[in-house]
């Protein structure tokens, strides 16, 4: 077996997190991506974060439904200025970097928290209200 095993835990609860298809959570395979980890403690806890489509490894760390619904928001905001500054996904991940003075990995949205996805979508509003 190519596929890693990684040891996650839920930065809500402190629950262990396991790697299950994407139908755990959504009923069922339709969704963009095929596996989740998921809390533990799902339903209760309701956090999770989906897994690289081929390496399975988590493409962030587990989120809530709010913290996962500011992440979409971030993601739709940073889309509209690569839509409208006309620049590709790297490119815009780029200019996010370097608006933010971060590193790239600290810019990577499904790591991001509440506080940084705020920073996002404020500062991709302001350049695209211009």
């Amino acid at each position: 077996n190519h596929l890693k095993r990684v040891n996650i835990h839920c930065p809500n609860c402190g629950a262990k997190a396991a790697l299950h298809p994407a139908s755990f959570v959504y009923g069922n395979d339709r969704g963009t991506y095929k596996y989740l980890y998921v809390c533990d403690r799902y339903p209760a806890c309701n956090s999770y974060v989906a897994a690289h489509r081929t390496t399975r490894l988590p493409l962030g760390s587990l989120a809530d439904g709010d913290l996962r619904h500011k992440r979409i928001l971030a993601h739709h905001a940073l889309h509209s200025v690569q839509a409208q500054l006309g620049m590709n996904r790297d490119q815009s991940y780029r200019w996010l970097q370097t608006q933010m003075g971060l590193p790239g990995d600290q810019v990577h949205i499904a790591k991001c928290g509440d506080y940084r996805c705020e920073q996002i979508i404020r500062i991709c509003e302001n350049a695209t209200a211009r």
